[in-house]
């Protein structure tokens, strides 16, 4: 489950001293030791119970307009922006009797969806008993990603995240299934921006079966890169070519072979090649789509 830190931290602070601090500390979750004063800083903001209320006041009162931005869901707010590799945000957890959950449903705010995440983030709870969440485990350079594959989970606890609890989700490492908290609850996160983030996937999973279900992080570039493909240029081929041999994400590498099947005349030679591209995603669904060749 994530990391937890045990914190005996008394003293607050308001969010401009939480953004310079953090963003001098340049969060890293690599890092024990500015993880650790990353989570103090954290914790000192979530001691701080009147910020949050304040911005929300100004922002619903028109006199801020603009300075605080919506993202990841209708629950979450932005409060800083992208200083080095961090930002801070809020998220609000609706409890199943609010309005805002009856309105929207479950999922709106991703209870009952079982996901890992292919960033690190510093969470504590700021206000109410906070979400509960199922926590599991898993070992992402295990598994391909393909729908239906067994991930290996491995369950750790069921608990919240009550006021002042303060942990490091782990990328790739930490899976939860949240369910909605008691009473309306926020929490307050140190987000890690890592620049190749977007090359790795982060997964829904299905708990019963302790399977993968699907992909929750859709990358346009493999959009972008089947539509050059398709248009029959010369230079989009050869880049194409290029990506399937090297690219460092497997997902990049399979987009690279689906759209030169789209134009290539001999099909079976090139899913053969990407049987042997050393990639087990690739060499799969290559395996697949030459038995359906010959089927």
């Amino acid at each position: 489950m994530p990391q937890l830190f045990d914190l005996a931290e008394d003293a607050s602070c308001s969010l401009p001293e939480a953004i310079e601090a953090l963003a001098a500390l340049d969060f890293d979750p690599r890092d024990a030791g500015a993880t650790l004063e990353a989570a103090r800083w954290l914790k000192r903001l979530g001691n701080n119970h009147e910020f949050l209320a304040d911005i929300l006041l100004d922002r619903l009162a028109g006199r801020t307009a603009g300075e605080i931005e919506s993202g990841y869901g209708p629950q979450a707010i932005v409060l800083s922006p992208l200083r080095g590799s961090m930002f801070l945000r809020a998220n609000i957890w609706p409890a199943e009797h609010d309005l805002s959950f009856r309105n929207s449903g479950a999922k709106t705010f991703v209870y009952g969806v079982p996901h890992d995440h292919n960033f690190a983030f510093l969470t504590t709870g700021y206000l109410g008993p906070g979400y509960r969440s199922d926590y599991f485990e898993y070992d992402y350079g295990e598994v391909c990603g393909l729908p239906a594959e067994e991930a290996g989970l491995r369950f750790i606890e069921r608990s919240a995240l009550y006021e002042g609890k303060t942990m490091l989700y782990r990328a790739h490492r930490d899976v939860h299934s949240q369910l909605p908290p008691e009473s309306l609850s926020v929490s307050l996160n140190v987000m890690h921006v890592d620049p190749a983030q977007c090359w790795y996937d982060q997964y829904g999973f299905d708990l019963e079966g302790g399977t993968i279900t699907r992909i929750l992080s859709p990358n346009a570039t493999e959009v972008f890169l089947r539509a050059a493909v398709a248009s029959g240029s010369d230079d989009a081929l050869a880049f194409a070519e290029w990506v399937g041999r090297t690219h460092a994400s497997d997902r990049m590498r399979l987009a690279s072979f689906e759209a030169r099947s789209g134009v290539s005349c001999d099909r079976d030679a090139l899913w053969r090649e990407g049987e042997h591209s050393g990639s087990l995603m690739v060499s799969t669904i290559a395996k697949e789509r030459r038995e359906a060749l010959e089927a």
